[in-house]
């Protein structure tokens, strides 16, 4: 067991991916529950029990716009950790915004929905579909790392890092079926992949340089 005096241990990336990767898979099951359960009188108690929210049963009227899925960390390496600033990016510092690989996402997303309305009826393909969340994701999460003003969390930073490239490589891969079925001329494919790349290849530089701060202050 750890003495009282000795330093609070800092995740990496990897630690925090797992971390991360709990709370999806807590969300989706949420989200499966709600869904089954929608019109059941008896939605919340069975929400509650499934999702092992024992604390919830007790309540008259569990307060469900308060729940957060780290609630309930179990045996998790997790456990206390606050995972706030993924998805809602509303409540996020205003200083990501003025990050110029954010705004060259933010643009993005603007172009491709400003690109569909023009079209008309392809921006429902499954293609654009895909192109479209998925450059809103990656948006999504690089306001989640480029908020967090805690240095002792670049771990965290990396790990949302990775999963807006990941969103962006989707988009990447969307985005030449979409060029195809949408019959888009060829300034447009070039203007389209030219915006993915510009933020696939800056969040690559970027968490270059988070890795070399890393490896600068820890040694590893």
């Amino acid at each position: 067991m750890p003495e009282h005096n000795e330093p609070e241990k800092v995740w990496d990336e990897y630690e925090w991916e797992r971390f991360l990767q709990q709370q999806d898979r807590k969300t989706e099951r949420y989200m499966e529950l709600l869904e089954k359960y929608i019109d059941d009188p008896e939605r919340d108690q069975i929400i509650a029990r499934e999702m092992g929210w024992s604390h919830l049963l007790e309540m008259d009227e569990p307060e469900w716009a308060e729940i957060s899925f780290e609630d309930e960390e179990d045996d998790d390496d997790g456990e206390g950790v606050d995972d706030e600033g993924d998805e809602d990016v509303g409540d996020a510092p205003e200083s990501f915004e003025l990050h110029p690989l954010y705004q060259a996402s933010f643009a993005l997303t603007v172009w491709v929905d400003q690109l569909f309305e023009e079209l008309g009826d392809i921006q429902n393909s499954p293609s654009a579909i895909k192109l479209a969340t998925h450059s809103a994701i990656a948006s999504a999460k690089l306001a989640a790392a480029l908020s967090d003003d805690d240095v002792d969390e670049i771990g965290m930073t990396i790990a949302y890092l990775k999963r807006a490239l990941k969103a962006i490589t989707v988009g990447l891969d969307a985005s030449l079926q979409f060029g195809q079925e949408a019959g888009l001329d060829p300034l447009r494919r070039t203007q389209l992949h030219n915006r993915l790349f510009q933020v696939r290849d800056g969040i690559i530089e970027l968490m270059g340089q988070y890795r070399s701060e890393w490896r600068r202050r820890f040694g590893k």
